[in-house]
């Protein structure tokens, strides 16, 4: 099964976290299978969220949603179960400062 990973940050990443990325843990997932895809993203102010409403295409500068934590970057997992995605995603490097949401992928 396949499983997203959000990662997710209250604030920017140190210089030395950003120094730091993954940590080989892209790269050992990727080496043995595991790691599908996935990458970092520009932080939240570059985003452009899209909304239609009554057929008309509203945009905003900015993240959808006005919260603490914003998604810095992404993975996903071909794993057996989620027992084995939590145990991949606490070894990533960034769920020692942030947070990683786990959540499966449909289909």
């Amino acid at each position: 099964m396949r499983y997203l990973l959000m990662i997710a940050g209250s604030e920017e990443p140190t210089p030395e976290q950003l120094a730091m990325g993954c940590g080989g843990w892209s790269e050992d997932l990727q080496e043995r299978g595991i790691l599908v895809g996935g990458g970092g993203l520009h932080p939240p102010a570059t985003a452009t969220t899209v909304r239609v409403r009554g057929g008309e295409v509203l945009l905003t500068d900015g993240p959808f949603a006005e919260t603490k934590d914003q998604i810095g970057g992404y993975a996903v997992l071909e794993c057996a179960d989620l027992d084995e995605a939590v145990g991949h995603a606490s070894r990533h490097p960034a769920a020692t400062y942030g947070t990683i949401e786990v959540r499966p992928m449909l289909g």
